[in-house]
């Protein structure tokens, strides 16, 4: 509604944008129509996008299913809500079909944020892991590079006294810039 209130006060729509920090193509559009339908045609419609495929009666259910975790719903392997099983869960229990980015949006709607599980093996020895980061490791890794060996500095321009006589632009009288 600030808009509107600038072009009453004939503020032409650059700086309008300008002021507004908004892109001169949305300050034109919206001078457009605030010029065909005044005030309320700059009303907000509402979020953009698709609306949410369960009614708001049923959206309380995911929560609830949710909170109660992924082992009351089959996922023994561990406890973590990816959003691929939140849209398995959903096709499964309301018959309707969500994607995986629209299940992490449904998850974050509901106060809920998907996770990635850890990939590890069932028999991973967490002794030998250690033992082999702190011997076997260290060996290959090796030493790195000496502290002074980088450098942080921008690079100098090279003097024209050390350029070959042969390189293109050696025979110029004036240094490019």
């Amino acid at each position: 509604m600030q808009a509107a209130e600038l072009f009453e006060q004939k503020i032409k729509p650059s700086e309008v944008a300008r002021r507004l920090r908004v892109s001169p193509k949305s300050a034109y559009q919206w001078h457009q129509l605030w010029r065909d339908g005044g005030v309320r045609a700059l009303a907000s419609r509402g979020p953009s996008g698709s609306r949410c495929r369960l009614s708001p009666r049923c959206l309380e259910k995911p929560a609830a299913y949710l909170d109660e975790g992924p082992a009351a719903h089959g996922w023994v392997e561990d406890q973590v809500w990816t959003a691929a099983r939140v849209a398995t869960l959903i096709g499964r229990k309301f018959r309707i079909s969500y994607s995986v980015s629209g299940a992490t949006r449904l998850m974050h709607r509901l106060g809920f944020s998907p996770r990635v599980p850890a990939r590890r093996v069932a028999e991973r020895d967490e002794q030998a892991v250690t033992l082999w980061k702190e011997a076997t490791w260290a060996e290959v890794k090796g030493p790195g590079r000496p502290a002074g060996a980088t450098s942080a500095s921008r690079t100098r321009q090279a003097s024209r006294d050390s350029r070959p006589k042969d390189a293109p632009g050696a025979d110029s009288a004036t240094p490019r810039r």
